[in-house]
């Protein structure tokens, strides 16, 4: 099942053949602290610029690239982490990738999901209920 799942389905990783174009093109570049893999195609396109591909291990989410390869990737800078990394500011996080839909998802408190009820304010809303003396009577 597992080289099914290769072949054909690309969110699990990259497919056999993505796997063997960018190996046949590609020049591996280096590797983040996921585990995704980096490389860049040996000779310039059109353009005149390289190509550059990440290979996820595991899901295919792009924002599991940290971002000095982002960086890199999208042509920001030239040198990839691994020969000239990103200067950190001491105020900067570390990179976390976006948990929506996850069971690691950010839920505040109140939201449904965490089973809560939201705390009332002064401004709720109240609705509308007539009253006796305004109903209509047959």
């Amino acid at each position: 099942m597992l080289i099914l799942t290769r072949i054909f389905t690309w969110w699990n990783g990259a497919t056999l053949g993505a796997l063997f174009d960018i190996g046949r093109r590609g020049a591996f570049v280096g590797e983040d602290g996921q585990g995704n893999r980096y490389f860049e195609e040996r000779r310039a396109s059109i353009e005149g610029r390289k190509r550059r591909y990440v290979v996820y291990k595991g899901l295919a989410e792009a924002s599991r690239v940290p971002p000095d390869w982002h960086a890199w990737m999208h042509h920001i800078v030239d040198a990839p982490p691994t020969v000239e990394p990103l200067r950190r500011q001491k105020w900067e996080l570390e990179h976390q990738p976006n948990m929506t839909g996850t069971v690691h998802a950010y839920r505040p408190k109140g939201s449904l999901a965490r089973g809560g009820k939201r705390a009332s304010s002064s401004s709720d809303y109240e609705a509308w209920q007539p009253s006796a003396s305004t109903e209509k009577t047959s």
